[in-house]
C-alpha cells in the first residue's frame, strides 16, 4: 500500500501533503495533550510493532504491495484516531527515509491512508459496533479489517487519478488482497488488544474517549 514516488504526479503529491499537514498539526496538538510518561512506552511499543507488521509486504499486481497496516489499532488502545496519525507518521517517515519503502512525494498520501483513513475508519466502527454489540473482539475485528481494506480502496482510486492504472482492476486487486489480509489484522488486532489491556488495564480506554484534535 505504500505509494512509490513517481507513481502520483508532483502536483497530486502536493495537494495530498497539504491535507496530510492539516491531520499531522492535530495530532500533535493530540500527543501535546495526552502524551505523559505513561504512556510513552505504549507508543513506543505500538510504532514499533506496526513497523515491524508493515514489513511482511505481499506483491499486489501493477507494482504496488498488500500489508497490514495498523491504524485501527493505535486508534482504539489510545483512542482516538489522532493517535494514528500519529504513531502512522512516524513509522511512515522511517520507512521513506530510511528503508525506502513508499515515497517522499508521496508521503503524505500514505499518511492519508494509512494514517488518517485508517485510524478513523477504526476508531469510529470500533466506536459504533462496540456500542451495539458490546463485544471487544466483533468491534476490534471488523474495525481492523475495515481500516484495512478501505484505504486500500482509496490507494486505487488515488492511482487511477493519478492516470497510474485503471480503476477497476486497481479496486479489484487492492481490494481482494486486503479483504484477505484484514483478517489477519483483525485477528492480530483482537489479540494486541487483548494482551495489553490484560497488561496494562490502566493504559487502555476501551470505552472510547470524545475525540478532538486540541
Amino acid at each position: 500500500m505504500h505509494i512509490p514516488d513517481a507513481f502520483i504526479p508532483i502536483w497530486q503529491g502536493g495537494i495530498y501533503w497539504i491535507i496530510a499537514l492539516v491531520f499531522i498539526a492535530l495530532a500533535l496538538k493530540w500527543a501535546k495533550n495526552e502524551m505523559n510518561e505513561e504512556k510513552l512506552p505504549l507508543v513506543a511499543v505500538l510504532a514499533a510493532g506496526i513497523f515491524a507488521l508493515q514489513s511482511f509486504n505481499l506483491p499486489v499486481s501493477m507494482g504496488t504491495s498488500g500489508h497490514l497496516v495498523g491504524g485501527a489499532l493505535a486508534a482504539i488502545i489510545l483512542g482516538s484516531p489522532f493517535a494514528a496519525v500519529f504513531i502512522l507518521t512516524m513509522v511512515l517517515i522511517v520507512q521513506a527515509i530510511l528503508f525506502g519503502d513508499g515515497g517522499i512525494t508521496t508521503l503524505g498520501v500514505n499518511i492519508i491512508n494509512m494514517g488518517v483513513i485508517g485510524g478513523f475508519v477504526g476508531f469510529y466502527t470500533f466506536k459504533g459496533l462496540k456500542g451495539v454489540t458490546k463485544s471487544m473482539p466483533i468491534a476490534a475485528f471488523v474495525a481492523a479489517w475495515l481500516a484495512c481494506v478501505i484505504p486500500a480502496c482509496a490507494c486505487a482510486v488515488e492511482m487511477f487519478f493519478a492516470g497510474t492504472f485503471p480503476l477497476t482492476e486497481g479496486l479489484l486487486a487492492m481490494g481482494i488482497y486486503h479483504a484477505i489480509i484484514g483478517v489477519i489484522e483483525g485477528v492480530v488486532t483482537v489479540a494486541a488488544i487483548y494482551l495489553i489491556t490484560t497488561a496494562r488495564p490502566d493504559l487502555v480506554d476501551l470505552g472510547v474517549k470524545t475525540v478532538t484534535g486540541r
